[in-house]
């Protein structure tokens, strides 16, 4: 097999624009796509020797614009931002190594488990969100109940059975070790623009679906209002207190991954849904096998830590979960590297 050379950045891209939201001309896109693609000599991926997929989880304005609800700014500050840069000055170089792109998009609606309206307090009040835990304590001893005025919404007007299993989601939380459930702000609201894409990382996949004849495969998680979803590959927990499943494992999700030659992993938040989701690969390549870990690729400059000035700061769980994850053979690499320099990587 050839070495794929890399190639430069196309003209249009504005480095200043990454923290910024616009309207991608998708047209004028696809044809400077098609004259890229013939100016560079790069074939559709479906001819593709080696087949290689870019996995990003959560690039979305809801966490990688600095004003919006979870912006992830790690100790930086500014780190989604400049994370997104490098992700897509990565996607402009590869354009012509990478097969398929997989977004990722957190979904959300207004009564979740995880939201301030969720839960009430004696006094009726709403537990304020990214400074409180509930934990499994907090709901045996009534500090934190559900509001009766989700019910309707959410279990049918049945504040008995609604009250019952989040005692059993908070003690499932408890017994597998989990961190206690977070409430957060009212984030990636389906139909909003805290949803969507970065404007400029939208564009990079686009104008690669278009240059490769491509489809990105975008992959949506956490719609279920009775369970978080950090990872994309399952949510926290998958049954209700009567034993009956109340969500499932992504395992076609995970197949249609470990299919490809490599996976290439970027995204947010480094210490949160990334971890989880590299986590939950990991678990199932043990299971299949162990080998298999060598054909995940991390970009660990493509990623940042959740981290609040003065209140949290998740940097070195981070770090200790992406130690873990390459001492099981996946690989640590950075997007400036060739992706011909990479250890098992061939093109």
């Amino acid at each position: 097999m050839t070495t794929k050379t890399q190639l430069p950045i196309p003209e249009y891209f504005d480095a200043h624009k990454i923290s910024q939201i616009w309207r991608v001309p998708y047209q004028e896109r696809a044809t400077e796509a098609n004259n890229w693609a013939l100016k560079h000599s790069i074939q559709p991926a479906a001819s593709d020797e080696k087949r290689i997929c870019l996995l990003i989880i959560d690039a979305q304005n809801t966490f990688c614009v600095p004003e919006f609800e979870l912006f992830v700014g790690g100790r930086s500050g500014s780190g989604a931002v400049d994370d997104n840069l490098r992700l897509c000055e990565f996607i402009y170089r590869n354009l012509n190594a990478i097969t398929t792109i997989a977004p990722t998009m957190d979904t959300h609606t207004a009564m979740q488990i995880f939201h301030p309206i969720f839960w009430i307090d004696d006094a009726g009040e709403n537990p304020i969100p990214a400074a409180t835990l509930i934990t499994l304590e907090d709901v045996q001893q009534g500090i934190w109940k559900v509001n009766p005025a989700v019910a309707d919404s959410i279990a049918g007007g049945n504040y008995a059975e609604l009250q019952k299993h989040c005692l059993h989601y908070v003690q499932k939380l408890s017994d597998n070790g989990k961190f206690p459930l977070t409430i957060w702000p009212y984030h990636s609201m389906l139909g909003g623009i805290g949803h969507a894409l970065v404007s400029a990382v939208e564009e990079a996949i686009f104008f690669h679906s278009m240059a490769r004849h491509s489809q990105a495969l975008f992959e949506i998680k956490g719609g279920n209002p009775l369970t978080e979803n950090y990872s994309v590959l399952q949510p926290e927990v998958l049954d209700g207190a009567d034993g009956n499943p109340i969500a499932h494992k992504n395992a076609g999700f995970i197949d249609k991954l470990l299919e490809f030659d490599a996976v290439i992993i970027a995204g947010q938040a480094k210490s949160h849904c990334v971890a989880w989701t590299i986590d939950d690969l990991l678990t199932d390549i043990v299971a299949r096998d162990s080998m298999l870990a060598r054909k995940v690729y991390l970009l660990e400059d493509c990623t940042s830590p959740v981290v609040v000035p003065g209140v949290v700061d998740f940097t070195e769980q981070a770090d200790a979960a992406f130690l873990r994850f390459a001492q099981a053979g996946m690989n640590v690499v950075k997007s400036t590297q060739s992706i011909d320099s990479w250890a098992g990587i061939c093109l």
